[in-house]
């Protein structure tokens, strides 16, 4: 599908002088930019005190008066509690990474044994209603756009399962008239014929559309909150839906009331405070397991990687070690959820991590749509390909991942859910 002539869809260097401008005024005047806390028309409102709850104890959050005492003694507790937490993601532990990596492996072999689980993302369209400076499908980024008809999302899909692969996350870019809700349902419905395992990562919706959804064949969705902090929030996304920090905050609530089995969550590291970002984000896991027991909860763990025409985001550096100590937190803190550790990182750190505390891995991956045929068989496909949204660090195929998760005494598993 071509690119549409529109503000949204446009190549930078062809934007029209008023869209320019328009760019230009939301970068540097923060009154053009519409108020980022408040709903925009059609954007559904819940009742629900979960945000205050994360927000009082993230502002609250001083991690430098944390001591090394704190820190073993949150490790010498049976259970954690948000005290523990905020110690062990706090600067004082970090020369105890090693002990945190130590219990962590403990919890995760208590409840997922040595079980490794594989999926691979399926993205179907990269057109984006949003600004958002640091990702590579925004809307003023100059890339090439596709969205996949019904025909080729199934020709990819089957490629996919050919492969062996049993659970697939479908994602989009953010645009409701490239991608809209009918369009995505479609796609679940043709994953089910495929996949026993059916996620999601797409625009926040409302309750009766993920219900919809669900109904077509999804199981769980995935949202990035990006950054729990709204004041950085603000500065990151300056148009679009994406905008509104609180509705945002409240799609895996919306989710959860649509009928969806699981929900994961994710800030993404390196855009503010990464250490408050991870309290939040386990937070928001800890109060809505509490409010929603039945449901599955999990969490990514992605950090900032390049994208294309990236020159106005600063990252935040979160190195290895500091992202092995937070999800060893994550382990310690909450041994019940999943934890996903993507393609983002290296070969070297996921086989590590799984060891210790992840739970499940993507392989087989490509951000690009479209293009997976000439990925999985080497065979050109002869059709126009989408960019991908970011470089990804582990290409490992599926066959190899298996191989290497099996090489570390680990369980590869591709499903354990049976429909009936």
């Amino acid at each position: 599908m071509a690119k549409k002539e529109n503000d949204f869809f446009i190549d930078s260097e062809r934007l029209s002088e008023a869209a320019l401008a328009k760019k230009h005024r939301l970068e540097e005047d923060p009154s053009s930019r519409k108020n980022h806390m408040e709903y925009m028309p059609g954007m559904e409102r819940i009742d629900s005190d979960i945000r205050d709850k994360v927000m009082e104890q993230m502002n609250s959050y001083d991690y430098s008066r944390y001591t090394a005492k704190d820190v073993q003694a949150a490790l010498s507790h049976e259970n954690c509690n948000i005290e523990d937490l905020k110690a062990l993601l706090s600067p004082a532990a970090e020369p105890f990474v090693e002990e945190m990596a130590q219990r962590a492996r403990i919890e995760t072999r208590k409840h997922f044994g040595n079980n490794v689980y594989l999926f691979t993302p399926l993205y179907i369209a990269n057109y984006c209603e949003n600004y958002c400076v640091y990702c590579g499908f925004n809307c003023y980024n100059d890339i090439n756009r596709m969205r996949l008809t019904p025909q080729q999302i199934e020709h990819e899909m089957k490629i996919i399962a050919d492969s062996g692969m049993e659970e697939i996350l479908i994602l989009t870019g953010e645009s409701r008239s490239m991608s809209d809700v009918e369009y995505i349902g479609e796609a679940c419905k043709m994953a089910r014929k495929y996949f026993r395992m059916v996620g999601l990562e797409i625009y926040p919706v409302n309750t009766e559309e993920y219900r919809y959804l669900h109904e077509c064949g999804a199981d769980y969705v995935t949202v990035f909150q990006e950054t729990y902090d709204p004041d950085k929030y603000e500065t990151l996304h300056l148009m679009g839906h994406k905008r509104v920090w609180p509705y945002r905050f409240e799609a895996q609530e919306r989710a959860l009331m649509g009928g969806m089995r699981g929900v994961a969550f994710s800030a993404l590291l390196g855009l503010s405070d990464f250490r408050k970002d991870a309290l939040a984000t386990a937070l928001h896991v800890y109060y809505l397991q509490r409010k929603y027991p039945h449901a599955e909860m999990s969490l990514s763990c992605p950090r900032l990687r390049p994208i294309v025409n990236n020159d106005k985001i600063n990252p935040l550096d979160v190195h290895e070690k500091q992202l092995c100590q937070i999800i060893c937190a994550y382990r310690i803190f909450l041994p019940f959820a999943g934890i996903t550790v993507s393609s983002r990182e290296s070969e070297s750190f996921r086989n590590g991590i799984v060891k210790i505390a992840a739970t499940k891995v993507s392989a087989g991956v490509s951000t690009g749509i479209g293009d997976h045929e000439s990925k999985y068989t080497g065979k050109e496909s002869g059709s126009q390909e989408g960019d991908e949204q970011f470089e990804i660090n582990d290409d490992r195929s599926f066959e190899k991942m298996y191989k290497d998760i099996e090489s570390e005494g680990l369980q590869p598993v591709l499903n354990d859910y049976l429909y009936v």
